[in-house]
Order: C-alpha cells, then sequence, then structure tokens
C-alpha cells in the first residue's frame, strides 16, 4: 500500500471530483438514451406477444432473437465488437463519447425485456375493461398500460442504471474515463490500493444515492401504496 500523497493529490487537483463527475453523467446519459430506446422495444416486444395486444409472431421472434443475442454477449466483448460502431456514430472508438455508444448498446436490450416482463404483470382485466369503453390498442398503451407499470418502470430504470454503473468502470479499457479508469490506472497499475478503495467507495456512494432516489419516486408513483395508505387513515 502506498503512503497515501498520491491520493492526497488527486483529491487536491480534483482528479477524483472530475472522475465521479464523469461517472455520474456519462451513467445518466447513457440509461437515458438506453430507456429511449429500449422502452418502446419493450412495448412491441410484449404488444407482438401471444399474449398481447397484436400477436405478430415473426416480429415477436426476430426481435426477440436480437435482444437476446446482445444480452448474452459480456460486456467487455460487447465493446471490442462495437468499436465500429462507435466510430460511425461518434466518429471515434475510444474514449467517453465511444464508451457511451458502448453503453447503450448493451443496457437498451437489457431495459426492453424488463419493461416488457413488467408489462406482462398487468391484469388482462384491466386491458379488456379499456376495451370495452372502446379504447383503442394505442390508448391502451400509453393510458393504460404503462401508467399502471409506472412504479415498475422507475424500479427497472434503477437497476439499470445500476448496472450501467459497473459497466462504465471499464471505460479505462478504451482510454476513457471515471472512477474506474482512475481505480485501474492510479490504484492497480501503480499498486496504490488505498485509491482503489476510495473509488470502490465513490462507487458505492452513488449506486445507494441511485437506489434510495429511485425506490423514493417509485414508492410516490405507486397507486397501489397510496390507496394502501389511505385505507389505513380510514
Amino acid at each position: 500500500m502506498g503512503d497515501f500523497s498520491l491520493l492526497n493529490e488527486l483529491f487536491q487537483n480534483g482528479k477524483l471530483l472530475s472522475g465521479a463527475l464523469t461517472t455520474v453523467w456519462m451513467t445518466a446519459l447513457s440509461t437515458l438514451i438506453a430507456y429511449v430506446i429500449g422502452l418502446p422495444l419493450g412495448v412491441i416486444l410484449y404488444v407482438t406477444s401471444p399474449q398481447g395486444l397484436k400477436p405478430q409472431k415473426w416480429v415477436n421472434a426476430l426481435l426477440g432473437f436480437i435482444v437476446n443475442a446482445l444480452r448474452s454477449i459480456p460486456f467487455i466483448i460487447l465493446m471490442v465488437a462495437m468499436i465500429p460502431v462507435a466510430k460511425f456514430f461518434v466518429g471515434t472508438g475510444i474514449g467517453d463519447k465511444a464508451m457511451t455508444v458502448m453503453l447503450v448498446v448493451a443496457a437498451a436490450p437489457y431495459i426492453a425485456r424488463m419493461v416488457e416482463s413488467s408489462l406482462k404483470e398487468i391484469d388482462g382485466g384491466v386491458i379488456e375493461a379499456a376495451r370495452s369503453m372502446g379504447a383503442s390498442d394505442v390508448q391502451i398503451i400509453f393510458k393504460v398500460l404503462l401508467p399502471e407499470t409506472k412504479p415498475s418502470l422507475i424500479v427497472g430504470a434503477v437497476i439499470s442504471t445500476v448496472t450501467v454503473i459497473g459497466y462504465q468502470a471499464m471505460s479505462a479499457t478504451i482510454a476513457g474515463n471515471g472512477l474506474g479508469a482512475i481505480a485501474i490506472t492510479y490504484g492497480y497499475q501503480r499498486y496504490h490500493q488505498e485509491i482503489t478503495w476510495v473509488c470502490v467507495l465513490l462507487i458505492i456512494i452513488i449506486v445507494q444515492l441511485v437506489q434510495n432516489l429511485g425506490t423514493f419516486i417509485a414508492n410516490k408513483t405507486d397507486r397501489r401504496l397510496k390507496n394502501r395508505k389511505k385505507g389505513v387513515k380510514q
């Protein structure tokens, strides 16, 4: 273990703070873009499934295969495979921009499956009731399915964010930045274990903050929890 002089230097020059902020903004941006892609994919997977609003076997099978294929690839291998894709979209295969593309590709299929799973938990009676009142499939999706699964979708977003934080720690592999890069460059390669553990601690704090914030928001939007509280008060 080192003499803490390098750790103190990283504190003094703002390197650790910069690494933490990079981890946060890359995670937030990647998760947001991944959710923009994964949410409609999850809806399509549900709608085209045998129990969905518009069963389409070939569409569901093809999309399901693509989603499962991307989810089955270990992230470190996916990073290498996505270098040409990153170059196409952001003009480079290394650095934070490229890493963001790779994080989105890794997270979007994961989110799609979680969205599909959340939608499948909705009672079929709710959908039939909406249909009996003349609601179209589009109205059912936006006014019934998504509102009913809002707490579950928020929890899924939290899980996805935590997963992306773990992936982002590998950014040093392609010359990216963040706490993972600091842990590898200054902690592992220079044999300063104290730096590695400080980075681990900071990542744990970020994960706990994300988890607590997500749980708070999910509870606030959960109608069942609100109705239960009203029943207790009455």
